[in-house]
C-alpha cells in the first residue's frame, strides 16, 4: 500500500485553525474562505484517518490526534519553506511595532509563531507604547503597528473591542482613604494617563506604586500586591480580579485594538494578516 501524501494547503490550514481555535479566523490569516478552510481540513483528516479538530458553533479545539499531529504539522510547513527558500533572493525585512497593552506579555512567543511560516522574513519588532509607535508608523519608520486606542483616532483595522478595568492581587488590603496604589507601565502609556484622569475627575488620591518597564512586569507587580492596576480585560494575568465597583473606582469604558498597516509585499502583507488574526475577535 502506497503511502499517502501530506497536501500543504491542508496542513497549514489545519495549523492555523488549530492555533487560532476557529475557521474563521484561519481562513482570514491565510487569505481564503472559511468553507475553503473546512474542506482542506476534513481531507487532511481523511487522508490520515483520523479526526484531528472538534467543531462547535463558535469554538475549533484539537482532539487527542489533533494533539498529537500538531508539532509534526509544524515541522512539515518548516521544512516545506525551507525548501522553497533554497532558491530564494535576499531575506525580506518587516518592521512591526506592537503595544504591550494591547498584546499581553506573550508577545515575542506570538512573533516566533508566526516568523517560523517564513524563515527568511527577518521581522524587527519594536515594543514600545502606543504613541510612540503610531508616530513612528506617520514618519515611515514602521510596516505595521498593533497599538491599543482609547477613544477616537486616526486610520486603521479595528480587530476587537475590550473592557477596561481596575485589576489586583484579591490579597490586596483596601487602606481606608489613603491613596490608591496605582501600577503602571511608562508615563507615556496611554491607558495610564486615561485612568488618572478618570481618578483625578473623581478626586481620588493615588500615588505611584509601580512603575514597570513591561507588562511582564506590570503583572509581576499586581500578582505580589504593590498595588491596582488600570488594564484590559484580555490582558489582564491570572488570578488578577477587578476591584473597580467594590472600591468604589470611576468605570473606565472600552478600548480598541487597532492595527495600522502598509506593508508593501506580499510576504509582508501574508504576515500582517496572521497577525491580524491571532488578535481579532
Amino acid at each position: 500500500m502506497s503511502t499517502p501524501a501530506l497536501d500543504v494547503e491542508a496542513v497549514a490550514a489545519f495549523l492555523q485553525a488549530a492555533e487560532l481555535s476557529s475557521f474563521t479566523r484561519a481562513a482570514e490569516a491565510l487569505g481564503s474562505t472559511q468553507s475553503l478552510v473546512s474542506t482542506r481540513i476534513k481531507r487532511l483528516e481523511t487522508t490520515l484517518g483520523k479526526l484531528l479538530l472538534q467543531r462547535h458553533p463558535r469554538l475549533v479545539r484539537l482532539t487527542s490526534e489533533g494533539e498529537r499531529f500538531l508539532p509534526a504539522a509544524r515541522a512539515f510547513l518548516a521544512a516545506h519553506s525551507r525548501a522553497l527558500a533554497a532558491f530564494s533572493e535576499a531575506p525580506e525585512r518587516i518592521a512591526i511595532g506592537i503595544s504591550e497593552q494591547a498584546a499581553g506579555a506573550d508577545v515575542p512567543a506570538l512573533l516566533a509563531r508566526l516568523a517560523a511560516r517564513d524563515p527568511d522574513l527577518i521581522v524587527n519588532l519594536r515594543i514600545e507604547p502606543s504613541s510612540q509607535l503610531e508616530a513612528a508608523y506617520e514618519a515611515g519608520d514602521l510596516d505595521a503597528v498593533l497599538v491599543r486606542r482609547i477613544g477616537a483616532g486616526k486610520t486603521g483595522e479595528v480587530l476587537r473591542e475590550d473592557n477596561l478595568g481596575w485589576f489586583a492581587s484579591p490579597d490586596l488590603p483596601r487602606r481606608g482613604d489613603s491613596p490608591l496604589p496605582l501600577i503602571s507601565l511608562v508615563s507615556e502609556c496611554r491607558l495610564r494617563q486615561h485612568a488618572i484622569a478618570a481618578l483625578d475627575r473623581r478626586a481620588i488620591g493615588w500615588r505611584e506604586a509601580f512603575i514597570g518597564g513591561g507588562m511582564a512586569a506590570v503583572q509581576a507587580a499586581l500578582a505580589g500586591g504593590f498595588g491596582v492596576a488600570a488594564l484590559a480585560t484580555r490582558v489582564a494575568p491570572p488570578g488578577a480580579v477587578d476591584i473597580g465597583a467594590d472600591w468604589g473606582l470611576p468605570p473606565l469604558g472600552r478600548s480598541h485594538v487597532v492595527l495600522r498597516s502598509n506593508a508593501a509585499t506580499p510576504r509582508g502583507r501574508a504576515f500582517v494578516r496572521e497577525l491580524a488574526a491571532a488578535f481579532r475577535n
